[in-house]
């Protein structure tokens, strides 16, 4: 029998529900590392170093389809709770209408700006080139992007997260294929990586849009005709906010780490700093699996007024956090050599300054899924601007300060520390609000 978001969850029964999530977050990871592993190992460092100088701008235009799709599902979620069906339906099909017409305008527009963007970046000489090279290509797939991170929330809450975890397991193997075939085969290089990622793409975000249009898809949802009310989006967007600003502030760090990391290591810096990211990818996407898993769950017994469910789930939620963070540090303090040694194994130098910074960047995943699941949470309680304040400060305000100030005093040391004390400082922050809002909510 199917689990459906209006039942009663015990521990197997939410780990049933989220599980795909997390599978598919998880899986959506890994292939997104493939590109690095790939190019690193077949093409080149100077290559690999502008994947990553450029891959943060990639993830600003992606941004856009993670917001509409958290704060939509929240919406969405909350107005299914309420007994409105038809309501939800047209909700969503807005949504996913705005994110496709507003992917296309954002795709053209970092095609015909990808060389400036590269210059300002700092990419000069061999990199400017592989820069531009690889932004254009992902940008004629970013509308399918957009409403992959669109659709990866919305299978949640249309109660099939297992065929969302099946479209991105066909997605990712055929983005791995792709890229054998097109880098190691064909010789194609960075761009063979980058059209490799634009199939994949095509696929994530269209199989989905087309699933959804059919009439009788067997899901709660289905997209209907264009409808669109900007009260509504706007109320989507504030709602998802927080995601939205997640992602942008993410890669505006990524920007900030790779300047400084320039300047206290050379282009190495920035090609171990990559694969630090790539790694912490797979390990973090557990928390964000689990939080999308979770949000449509908390939004429907929010819109049916659900408090006692509301507790079990915010309980069950934190006991499951805890023991994974736990988990997770202690994998990638164990695994930090063989990890590191499958991208930069052939540069012993490299390897010795990627393993170091590693193993103290891997501290952070003790505290960052708290952080992770609070923004989530208030999301999912139609709250943004207490989510976007949590996610603005951990993943903007308190990074620029611990960059700034940590390598004054320690160094390229510092540089690796300053995703523990962020996730610290932003720990305060979550339980603050976690205890302020109890009564609000009645969660707690």
């Amino acid at each position: 029998m199917e689990i459906q978001l209006c039942d009663h969850f015990t521990y197997k029964k939410l780990l049933r529900f989220v599980l795909p999530s997390i599978v598919m977050m998880t899986f959506t990871s890994v292939y997104g590392v493939v590109d690095g592993l790939f190019v690193s190992n077949f093409v080149g460092t100077t290559a690999f170093a502008a994947l990553n100088l450029v891959m943060p701008i990639l993830m600003i235009i992606g941004a856009i389809g993670f917001m509409i799709g958290a704060g939509g599902t929240a919406l969405v979620a909350k107005t299914l709770g309420e007994g409105k069906k038809e309501e939800a339906n047209k909700y969503f099909s807005m949504f996913v209408y705005v994110v496709l017409f507003g992917g296309i305008l954002l795709s053209l527009m970092g095609f015909l700006f990808a060389e400036p963007i590269s210059r300002a970046l700092g990419a000069e000489g061999d990199m400017l080139y592989y820069c531009i090279l690889y932004c254009r290509i992902c940008c004629i797939s970013m509308p399918a992007y957009m409403l992959q991170n669109v659709f990866q929330s919305f299978f949640v809450t249309a109660e099939k997260p297992r065929l969302g975890l099946e479209i991105s397991v066909i997605t990712g193997v055929t983005n791995i294929l792709l890229d054998y075939l097109f880098i190691v085969q064909l010789g194609w290089g960075l761009a063979g990586a980058a059209a490799a990622t634009a199939v994949g793409e095509f696929i994530g975000g269209f199989v989905p849009f087309f699933y959804f249009i059919r009439k009788k898809n067997g899901s709660l949802l289905r997209l209907g005709g264009f409808f669109f009310d900007g009260a509504l989006l706007r109320k989507g967007c504030t709602n998802g906010v927080s995601e939205l600003m997640s992602n942008i502030s993410a890669s505006v760090i990524t920007i900030l780490y790779n300047y400084q990391l320039l300047r206290y290591a050379g282009e190495n810096g920035v090609a171990a700093y990559g694969v630090m990211m790539y790694l912490s990818f797979i390990f973090v996407s557990i928390f964000m699996g689990y939080s999308v898993g979770m949000a449509p769950i908390v939004g429907y017994h929010y819109g049916s007024k659900d408090q006692p469910e509301l507790k079990n789930l915010f309980a069950k939620s934190r006991r499951l956090i805890l023991i994974t963070g736990i988990l997770l540090a202690a994998a990638a303090e164990i695994f930090a050599r063989p990890l590191t040694s499958i991208f930069v194994g052939y540069d012993p130098q490299l390897f010795d300054m990627t393993c170091t910074g590693m193993r103290i960047f891997s501290i952070s995943f003790l505290i960052c899924g708290f952080n992770i699941f609070g923004s989530a949470f208030f999301t999912a309680l139609n709250n943004g601007a207490v989510s976007a304040i949590i996610s603005f400060l951990r993943t903007f305000v308190f990074q620029v300060v611990a960059i700034a100030v940590l390598p004054l005093i320690l160094g390229l040391m510092g540089i690796w520390m300053g995703a523990v004390v962020t996730e610290l400082m932003a720990l305060f922050v979550t339980g603050a609000f976690f205890l302020s809002k109890r009564k609000v909510y009645g969660y707690l």
